[in-house]
């Protein structure tokens, strides 16, 4: 990530999640305006996913745990695109993802339109510095026992809904 976060132009959408328009990444967030975002599940080969925290200067949930990579795509850039830019900035590898359903998630910090993605990748990470802590695979006993016992707490809650949606199977529209 080059420069001020802050200042990267994004997407912002009206109710049905339409773009209506542009503004800084800054802005958006003042605002709690409509955006897209871009969550990528990791997995390894075993079936682990990766688990990783987020660092203490993120824009929203700084030092957070989360089940999701990802983030907001660039003012005109694909969710896919995104999801491939991201995964890769925040990897430190390059990863193909494979698209699974939409969600849309809104709390009192942000209002989101996105699209999951699914990554089969076994590492070794080389994850961005301005973005992760630290990450490592988890059996999905291990997640749960993590989320009940604190340890993985707190925990992104938009990457907690992408997580129980992937769980529940349920991806309809």
């Amino acid at each position: 990530m080059a420069g001020d976060p802050g200042q990267e132009l994004v997407d912002i959408l009206d109710e049905a999640g339409r773009v209506i328009g542009q503004a800084t990444r800054r802005v958006m967030r003042t605002y709690r305006l409509p955006h897209r975002c871009c969550y990528l599940l990791v997995f390894n080969d075993r079936g682990e996913i990766l688990v990783h925290q987020r660092t203490a200067t993120k824009d929203v949930f700084p030092s957070y745990w989360d089940v999701c990579v990802g983030g907001v795509p660039a003012a005109g850039e694909s969710f896919a695109q995104s999801a491939r830019r991201e995964g890769h900035e925040e990897l430190g590898v390059p990863i193909e993802p494979t698209f699974l359903f939409s969600v849309r998630y809104s709390d009192a910090a942000t209002v989101v339109f996105g699209e999951v993605f699914r990554v089969i990748h076994n590492g070794p990470f080389a994850f961005q510095p301005e973005e992760v802590t630290q990450g490592r695979f988890v059996t999905l006993a291990a997640l749960q026992a993590g989320i009940q016992s604190g340890e993985f707490s707190p925990i992104c809650p938009d990457g907690w809904m992408v997580w129980q949606q992937f769980q529940s199977g349920n991806w309809g529209a």
